[in-house]
């Protein structure tokens, strides 16, 4: 988990990322954020996701439970 939370980390152009942190609240929440999370979870978790599943969680921990699930 901890490796994911580093990727989105890097996504979202932040130092660290937590379980509770919102995902509307990064400054670089946005389509392009999101596109990069569906092909970080093809690439590395050989998950395959449409960019409404991404929008459907609302913080990290969220997302992780999604890819990881």
């Amino acid at each position: 988990m901890e490796e994911l939370k580093q990727k989105l980390a890097e996504i979202l152009e932040e130092e660290t990322v937590e379980d509770q942190d919102k995902l509307e609240e990064f400054d670089y929440w946005d389509s392009l954020a999101i596109l990069g999370i569906i092909s970080m979870a093809s690439e590395n978790y050989k998950k395959t996701f449409k960019a409404a599943d991404i929008r459907a969680c609302a913080t990290i921990g969220d997302l992780c439970k999604l890819i990881l699930g």
